[in-house]
């Protein structure tokens, strides 16, 4: 009993004058627990403001946008409407538990999770659900959901890495106990998640790099990764402009080894964004085609909330074409407005690293928030064909899934940290912030 009774006290704050986990009854009356419950809502208010102003936009949204969805799935939109609704409280609940937590110990179940993600990602690459030529997914027993793995990979990599930057600060600058360590991990997850999902693998590749250079990784090694890394892609690249057939439009015939997997598909992207003109009319440019539609039709106040026209041609309109929907539905002023709550996002967070006394807490919330801000970026780029299609969904917008769960997980991660670092301000006495943010032996506070 005084184990499992030390386990919760690590897991939960404590209350900060008997220091115990605080029972209270359940024959208390519904208005006492609601009040109790925001007043253990903490962390940084304007990232709570934050998720809840993007969950509403993605009621609204999922709503406006599932209309060619249901009638092709002989459904109701309603229902999605309803089933998004159910993720969100499913969100929110996970957000609240993740920020309750303290968050040491995500530090002590980093590695753990990270050596799960392996296998889960083998499994997935040889037996998962195959979508366009590629292996993302899970079925999960039971529940019949299925769950992408690398969802899980990035959290339990960016976890781990936190840990390992804020443990080899000493050393950092080494290149085998330094270097090493961190940039295994990243090539082992990027290597095993690329064949399926390779925009997310370079999403994944770009914020870990990041990372390294602000937890002060030797410049040069950061550098020599970068080259190493773009080998591969220059490698594409130049194969998408030498199969290219410019007077036919065409791509020509590729040899057997190019021809498996995904890499057709990786091709046929690249070869559409870097040759295709807008006066093309083809199935590559149909996607791209509709969200110009969309975009164009939105002017600067858009055609307002459930009007969009484009909703009932362009596919994916409710995930990964989400933005172009908010574009032509709100127009450039609420494209303008959901860009800068990210970049607020983004901010806060930012100044979370920097108030937060301790390295690990500090490099997992920015590691966190450079995934989600990154990803949305991307989303947002493709969507006004900036960047090629990558198929990466728009972070607490767009309609709910595995995707949708763990990046709920992300932010009640980050919030953890917040909470913490309102402790450290002043909020609890000194002894008891002393027990509850205590660090792993070997971690350095940051700079």
């Amino acid at each position: 009993m005084a184990g499992i009774k030390s386990i919760l006290k690590q897991l939960f704050n404590p209350d900060p004058v008997a220091g115990e986990v605080a029972v209270q009854s359940p024959f208390r009356s519904f208005g006492g627990m609601s009040d109790n419950l925001v007043s253990k809502t903490k962390g940084d208010k304007v990232i709570w403001a934050i998720v809840i102003i993007l969950t509403l936009a993605s009621l609204l949204l999922v709503y406006s946008s599932t209309g060619s969805l249901a009638y092709r799935m002989s459904k109701s939109t309603e229902s999605y409407l309803f089933k998004q609704f159910a993720f969100i409280l499913l969100g929110l609940v996970i957000i609240y538990f993740a920020h309750r937590i303290n968050y040491t110990i995500y530090s002590r179940v980093a590695l753990v999770l990270f050596l799960v993600s392996i296998p889960l990602l083998l499994y997935t690459l040889l037996f998962g659900v195959q979508l366009n030529a590629g292996s993302r997914w899970i079925k999960l027993p039971v529940i019949n959901m299925t769950f992408q793995t690398s969802d899980l990979a990035k959290l339990a990599l960016f976890m781990y890495m936190s840990r390992m930057l804020s443990r080899k600060q000493n050393v950092i600058k080494d290149f085998k106990k330094g270097f090493l360590p961190i940039i295994v991990p990243v090539g082992i997850i990027c290597i095993l998640i690329a064949p399926a999902n390779l925009s997310t693998a370079v999403l994944i590749a770009g914020t870990s790099i990041l990372l390294m250079f602000i937890g002060r990784v030797n410049t040069k090694h950061i550098l020599i990764t970068m080259g190493i890394a773009m080998i591969p892609l220059i490698l594409l690249i130049s194969i998408a402009v030498s199969t290219y057939d410019k007077e036919t439009h065409e791509t020509k015939k590729l040899p057997a080894f190019l021809a498996s997997g995904r890499i057709p598909t990786w091709i046929s992207r690249i070869q559409t964004f870097l040759y295709s003109s807008k006066e093309d009319d083809n199935e590559k440019m149909y996607q791209i085609n509709q969200a110009k539609i969309a975009i164009a039709s939105g002017g600067w106040l858009g055609k307002g909330p459930g009007n969009s026209a484009a909703r009932n041609y362009l596919p994916h309109s409710y995930s990964d074409f989400i933005y172009a929907i908010i574009i032509e539905e709100y127009g450039l002023l609420g494209a303008t407005v959901m860009l800068f709550i990210y970049l607020l996002f983004l901010y806060r967070c930012i100044r979370l690293y920097r108030k937060c006394p301790f390295a690990f807490g500090a490099f997992l919330a920015l590691a966190l928030s450079f995934t989600l801000v990154i990803q949305a970026i991307a989303n947002m780029g493709v969507n006004v064909n900036l960047f090629p299609n990558t198929g990466v969904t728009l972070p607490l917008v767009s309609m709910g899934g595995s995707s949708f769960l763990f990046t709920c997980l992300s932010i009640g991660i980050i919030l953890s940290v917040a909470r913490n670092v309102e402790q450290l301000e002043g909020k609890m006495q000194p002894q008891v912030v002393e027990a509850a943010s205590e660090e792993q032996p070997g971690e350095k506070e940051t700079a």
